[in-house]
């Protein structure tokens, strides 16, 4: 059991009071991610000699200043005419959660899982009585001994995991230099417009029937258990893993490399599909990534940017993981601005239909999360996140893979890959041979005490 004492809860508001009437509209790309969350973990080394309590209660009011800029986080739902969501910017606030935990944030951190970390991010589901129901929460958890961890969780109906780490960022800022140097970017709608050259376009019919396919085949959330590992990739063993994964050309020519993403990518789909027994070809996978750069967007973009799409297992096997990445680098590529804007003009006209359950659908899902920014979120000078963990819940049916940078000094081409699957396949994935030839840092995996 986690050592945690969960000393209050309560609601913390904006310095200055909103415009009245103000509301925020969510788009289509929004509103696909209705039944879906994200939970992050920071955690943080303290300064020596702080008596527990002291910094809880700075953040608290630095929260509030940075509140005043982002009036959203503090709003709340409601349906407008056409029976959509919207946000009504009324200042009702974001719940926190003040706790704290026996030992040292090092302590902790040697024997963590997923179910002890979890119990750092406070999160509460829906209320039947929406306008009561807050759709961000803060945890502060401090060590007795030293260390912080800040929990925080949101809707993913209003913000996806980069909009979520703007937002601790924008914080850390208030709180380090008392202003936000580059705060998030609100905007209306997500752009539409189409190049001049559309007359004869044809709609990208592979991303919007992936969609469609979840919507209609979604499956029902199970109570399977699920465990969390969190392997670290040091620049040498990404390097190694980008060399298995060349493809070299058949005549003449320079080898193909993967990114970072494609190589690790691959290489976690043929295991994954290995310790679920699959003989032949690979399980189906859903890449999802963030499309910001793609569409034009200001990388400080705040709404749900990032976009699913699936890759077939086709014909090659669990030893051909060049096959794999290069499988996952043609589905990329194919994910352009005007394929983007197709999905999201399909979705518009089709927004009387369920939102779309992407943690349902049957596919393992891999998340490209390497654009985020986590490690230079410093709420005191000298004091960087020494970890950090995202959770996008709830975890699709075959599992899911999360692609994190690591912390800088571990080096440009580091990652930190945070798989979650059912009990007896994430046992069986410590053990892949493969895997483990790389020899990956364990950060999580399962508790030993």
């Amino acid at each position: 059991m986690a050592n945690i004492s969960y000393i209050c809860k309560r609601t913390v508001v904006s310095t200055k009071p909103v415009q009245p009437g103000k509301t925020h509209p969510l788009s289509a790309l929004d509103r696909a991610m209705e039944h879906n969350r994200v939970r992050i973990v920071y955690y943080y080394r303290t300064p020596p000699g702080r008596e527990v309590g002291e910094v809880t209660k700075r953040l608290r009011e630095t929260i509030s200043e940075m509140l005043t800029s982002v009036p959203m986080v503090t709003g709340r739902l409601q349906r407008n005419e056409e029976g959509q969501w919207v946000v009504k910017c009324n200042d009702a606030g974001v719940r926190m959660v003040e706790a704290r935990a026996k030992g040292s944030v090092g302590e902790w951190l040697k024997s963590v899982d997923r179910e002890k970390e979890l119990k750092l991010v406070h999160w509460e589901d829906m209320f039947h009585k929406i306008y009561f129901w807050s759709t961000f929460y803060v945890q502060l958890t401090e060590f007795e001994e030293g260390g912080l961890a800040i929990g925080f969780s949101c809707t993913h109906l209003l913000a996806d995991p980069i909009c979520a780490t703007m937002i601790i960022k924008a914080w850390a800022d208030t709180s380090l230099l008392g202003e936000m140097p580059n705060p998030p970017l609100f905007h209306s709608s997500l752009p539409l417009i189409r190049p001049v050259n559309s007359i004869n376009h044809n709609p990208y019919t592979h991303l919007i029937n992936h969609y469609k396919s979840s919507l209609d085949n979604s499956t029902p959330v199970t109570n399977t258990k699920y465990t969390t590992i969190a392997l670290l990739f040091t620049n040498p063993m990404v390097q190694a893993c980008m060399e298995m994964a060349r493809t070299d050309p058949e005549a003449h020519g320079t080898p193909i490399f993967p990114s970072p993403f494609e190589a690790l990518a691959g290489l976690f789909w043929t295991c994954i599909s290995n310790v679920k027994g699959r003989r032949e070809g690979l399980i189906n996978m859903s890449i999802c990534l963030d499309m910001r750069k793609v569409l034009g967007l200001d990388e400080g973009f705040f709404g749900n940017c990032m976009v699913y799409n699936a890759v077939r297992g086709g014909d090659f096997n669990r030893h051909e993981i060049s096959k794999a990445a290069m499988a996952i680098r043609g589905v990329m590529e194919k994910m352009d601005r005007e394929g983007i804007v197709d999905l999201i003009q399909w979705l518009e006209c089709n927004s009387n239909r369920s939102s779309v359950l992407m943690g349902g659908c049957e596919h393992l899902i891999c998340t490209n999360l390497e654009d985020v920014e986590p490690y230079s979120a410093m709420f005191e000078e000298g004091y960087a996140p020494v970890r950090v963990s995202y959770h996008i819940e709830p975890v699709s049916t075959e599992g899911q893979v999360l692609i994190l940078p690591a912390p800088p000094e571990e080096g440009p081409l580091s990652r930190v890959v945070m798989v979650t699957l059912p009990e007896n396949e994430a046992v069986k994935l410590c053990k892949d041979v493969l895997v483990l030839s790389f020899s990956p840092t364990i950060l999580m995996g399962f508790n030993k005490n």
